[in-house]
């Protein structure tokens, strides 16, 4: 017994294996294009999450489409609430929906996809100098897996993260890569403008005053994300993204390789890319303020052996404030003796610490403000 325990194979030790990764700098791209052939085990996920990806003909993902909806009565005195009750039926029913006439001209569009894939494609020796695991939530930095070294498995995707605000963890315009800092600039000025119409339609979609979101700060905290997801020679042991939520109100653009998939009862839905089109979903914050009127969804993107990367370039808004002193909750607009609230209040920092603390798969804030 002795001797075959001395022979036995070593343990598996992953926390080796990832901060090897780490140190790397390479990212998951770097992995693509060294040739491998299988993917380290460290990306590898449980049998239960792989369980329903979506295989081969396979019925797991139905042909259903998320709502798509049209922004061009916005200003119509006469359309503007057939506009609102879509968004709030949308968000009610899926917490997804995608959005045309939007007003951002098709060339910001694909400049924007355009610009960062140029900087995903750039040498490693060029990327390698944003890599950064340090300096979470401000400021610039490119990684892989931002909850790399708390979730449970890594995901196949790499990240160039740019905080827009508040002021005190902005980054400086000089610090963003010179190959997409135009492009960004320009996303982060045309997504804010749809992220203030839309605030202004799910406010409505409440009952309550049109600037409500607005003046709870919801365009104070802005974060630009572009994410890049390379060719994975094993895409059915892994994902892109793990399913998750998000925190407040996201705005995504997205090129034309499919991956990204949104929960609906109990099925994944495929999220078809559409030229031109935008998508859009609330998050975990803003379920909890709406008091369960809207609904934060888990929503996933899978790995793909396909040799076009998928690019998405994602706007995040959130409330901006950090002070413990601020608390929020279900909009008192909003509750009456007989829909009485079902959340306690939460502090911002609070909400934080428990939305980045953890892997994105392992979220529970919603469940533990609940009453």
């Amino acid at each position: 017994m002795a001797a075959a325990a001395d022979h036995a194979t070593p343990t598996y030790d992953r926390m080796k294996e990832v901060k090897e990764f780490a140190e790397s700098k390479i990212g998951v791209k770097g992995l693509a294009e060294s040739g491998i052939t299988s993917i380290p085990r460290m990306f590898i996920h449980s049998p239960e999450t792989l369980s329903d990806l979506k295989k081969p003909n396979s019925q797991t993902c139905t042909k259903k489409n998320i709502p798509l909806i049209d922004l061009s009565h916005f200003n119509s005195p006469t359309k503007r609430h057939q506009l609102v009750e879509q968004i709030r039926d949308a968000t009610a029913t899926w917490g997804f929906f995608q959005v045309i006439n939007h007003g951002i001209p098709k060339s910001v569009l694909d400049e924007t996809i355009n610009a960062i894939k140029a900087f995903h494609d750039q040498p490693h020796e060029v990327k390698s100098k944003l890599y950064n695991r340090e300096k979470e939530r401000q400021g610039v930095m490119y990684s892989s897996n931002n909850d790399l070294y708390r979730a449970k498995a890594a995901s196949w995707h790499d990240s160039l993260t740019i905080w827009m605000a508040p002021e005190t963890r902005r980054a400086k315009e000089e610090e963003i890569p010179e190959v997409c800092r135009k492009e960004i600039v320009a996303w982060e000025s045309h997504s804010t403008k749809v992220a203030e119409a839309l605030l202004e339609l799910l406010s409505e979609g409440l009952g309550v005053e049109a600037e409500r979101f607005k003046n709870l700060g919801f365009l104070e905290g802005k974060l630009v994300v572009g994410h890049c997801y390379p060719y994975c020679p094993q895409p059915d042991l892994t994902v892109g993204i793990t399913s998750h939520t998000d925190s407040g109100l996201t705005v995504l653009l997205q090129n034309q390789v499919g991956g990204l998939q949104v929960k609906h009862g109990d099925e994944w839905i495929d999220v078809e890319p559409i030229p031109g089109v935008l998508t859009v979903n609330i998050g975990d914050f803003i379920q909890i303020i709406s008091n369960d009127n809207y609904v934060s969804v888990e929503h996933r993107v899978l790995a793909k052996a396909s040799k076009e990367p998928r690019i998405s370039v994602v706007a995040f808004f959130n409330v901006g404030t950090q002070a413990d002193s601020d608390y929020f909750g279900p909009l008192p607009e909003l509750l009456s003796p007989d829909k009485p609230a079902l959340y306690r209040k939460f502090t911002v920092p609070e909400f934080n610490e428990s939305f980045f603390s953890k892997g994105l798969d392992s979220k529970s804030f919603i469940q533990k403000v609940r009453l």
